[in-house]
């Protein structure tokens, strides 16, 4: 008796452990293909340095971003002291750039990451468990369907007010639809696959088949559609601060400042769209990245 529970016990280890191992092997693959595709390693390279000059700001910005001086307003880049030159009220351009960073990448990166969290666990409670309850789910997540994401974009911020927090709530709101579609139809695929029949067959419940089998299986996908809204978070949360429903200044941010500086574009055009060119790169970095990664996790395990 004991050496039958004995060969059970070390069977129900193995069976766990074995997908544990497969699990790991195939994030390595991903690892190693992605490192295998020059582009990705080069976008990758860009957004690392974008990053890390945001976050180490105080130490990387060779001047004040908020010290204004008419005398020194709309310097041409190389000018002395100012190596991307000034803007409309003589701030200096490149420490307003390294800040703007913190606040454009910030608003492309947290709403996905809530977006995905709360869009992921809808979405596969809705595939997973069909009937009533994901139509039900599905037909409100239709609604935000019914209108294009700028329009409903700037509908949300416009009627929250202006702010970070409105802008971020906003756009949080925005993703969300997409990646909930993304994760039911992944999990209406799987929710009837043999091992999650094996899995109902031994009595788990469908929390624990939910966080054990499907959410595994479907994370990849879910993972890689949201890498490729990032940029676009970015260009409209940029738009957003262009329209006055983002940052409010003096706040450094990327879309505020082609704003104030578009009344420069005839005097200063290379200082005007200096702001935009960072878009322009984060973005189709972002991009690049994202089609990287989808194709490395293309293969199964």
């Amino acid at each position: 008796m004991s050496r039958s529970t004995t060969n059970s016990t070390v069977a129900q280890s193995e069976i766990v452990r074995r997908p544990a191992r497969i699990q790991l092997s195939y994030w390595q693959g991903v690892r190693h293909r992605l490192r295998g595709d020059p582009i990705s390693m080069v976008c990758a390279g860009i957004l690392l340095l974008i990053i890390a000059a945001a976050i180490f700001a105080p130490w990387v910005a060779p001047a004040d971003p908020y010290k204004t001086s008419m005398l020194r307003r709309l310097q041409p880049i190389g000018s002395p002291g100012y190596l991307l030159g000034t803007d409309e009220l003589g701030r200096d351009m490149l420490s307003r750039l390294i800040y703007g960073g913190r606040i454009s990448l910030l608003m492309g990166i947290l709403p996905i990451t809530i977006a995905t969290l709360v869009g992921s666990c809808v979405g596969i409670v809705a595939g997973f468990l069909g009937g009533k309850t994901n139509m039900m789910i599905m037909r409100i997540i239709d609604v935000f369907f019914a209108f294009p994401s700028v329009l409903l974009a700037v509908g949300l911020a416009g009627a929250l007010g202006a702010g970070p927090v409105n802008c971020l709530i906003s756009l949080a709101l925005v993703f969300t639809p997409p990646i909930t579609r993304v994760a039911e139809s992944a999990t209406t695929q799987i929710r009837n696959q043999d091992f999650v029949e094996a899995a109902r067959a031994t009595g788990a419940t469908s929390p624990s088949i939910i966080v054990g089998h499907v959410m595994t299986n479907v994370s990849s996908l879910i993972l890689t559609y949201a890498s490729s809204l990032i940029s676009v978070a970015i260009v409209l949360s940029s738009g957003l601060s262009f329209l006055g429903l983002g940052i409010a200044p003096p706040t450094a941010d990327w879309g505020l400042m082609l704003n104030t500086l578009r009344q420069s574009i005839f005097i200063a055009p290379v200082n005007a769209v200096l702001p935009g060119v960072m878009i322009l790169i984060t973005s189709v970095c972002f991009n690049l990245l994202s089609d990287g990664l989808r194709t490395a996790m293309d293969v199964k395990p």
